[in-house]
């Protein structure tokens, strides 16, 4: 809450607009999110890393290239310079046009089919779309000096790599533009045209389809819990379906090492409120 401000004030001195509200948004696990209500428009607000500014603006370009292709999408406002994004003392800031309707919510079966069915879209329509801003999709450093926080923890991130790295290297995988945090809230849906719309972008990078599948899933609370989402995916996206049935359990399992990863660097810079997420990362890694 405590940034809700500044970002008010950005918003008022970098974009010229006034906002009425702003509301903070939960979501995945890239960067932090808030509804603006401005002048009678809706927006939303995202705030990344400085150092992931190139990644952040290649999900804003796919995002209006993708407008551009007929798919529904929170495209980027220009700051009064032009500019993408500006920079904030916390990270650099964007402001994206709001999407008509209402998040989805994961564990509803009718949402998961409208999530799987925009995500395959998603990846269909981004299909030719370049920018130099596109990161290579997989980050994970078994070196990396935060793995030490826990001593399970290295080991397990270890091998969910090892096991992708292979699957990646035996198996014929669909490659394209990944969205890379594909949260049920980023997408919407309205009720009055029932058309569904992205609201909100990841971090755009290139690797295997199925690792956004892999984040769904996850988001949806694992493989059994999301039928209704493969099978909107399945209806819409380039991934062939004997692909997923064989990339998705070590796909999921490396999406659960990325989050591990992820609390596990929050908690060795100091932010204590990532145990209960490094614990559930645990369970997943360490059992079955």
């Amino acid at each position: 809450m405590a940034f809700v401000d500044p970002v008010g004030a950005t918003i008022r001195a970098v974009w010229h607009r006034t906002p009425d509200e702003i509301t903070p948004l939960s979501g995945g696990l890239h960067g932090r999110a808030w509804l603006v209500r401005a002048e009678g428009e809706r927006y939303v607000a995202k705030l990344a890393p400085l150092a992931d500014r190139p990644q952040f603006e290649a999900g804003l370009a796919a995002a209006d290239f993708l407008r551009h292709r007929g798919v529904l999408a929170g495209t980027p406002v220009r700051t009064a310079d032009g500019a993408l994004t500006a920079v904030v003392d916390e990270g650099v800031l964007a402001l994206l046009y709001g999407v008509p309707g209402r998040p989805l919510e994961g564990d509803d079966p009718l949402d998961q089919q409208w999530w799987g069915d925009l995500l395959g879209r998603v990846h269909r329509k981004l299909d030719g779309f370049t920018h130099p801003g596109l990161a290579p999709w997989h980050w994970l450093r078994a070196d990396a000096n935060h793995l030490g926080v826990e001593p399970w923890l290295r080991p397990a991130v270890c091998a969910a790599v090892a096991a992708m790295t292979k699957l990646c290297v035996t198996d014929r995988l669909t490659y394209g533009v990944l969205h890379g945090d594909p949260h049920p809230r980023a997408f919407a849906i309205d009720a009055d045209t029932g058309r569904s719309g992205l609201a909100d972008w990841g971090a755009a990078a290139a690797g295997p389809l199925a690792y956004d599948v892999a984040s769904a899933v996850l988001y949806a609370g694992g493989l059994p819990a999301a039928a209704e989402l493969l099978d909107g995916y399945a209806a819409a996206g380039p991934v062939p379906a004997d692909e997923l049935h064989a990339a998705l359990p070590v796909m999921v399992r490396f999406r659960w090492a990325a989050r591990a990863d992820w609390h596990a660097r929050q908690l060795a810079e100091g932010d204590e409120s990532h145990h209960a997420g490094l614990r559930a990362a645990q369970e997943a890694l360490t059992t079955g």
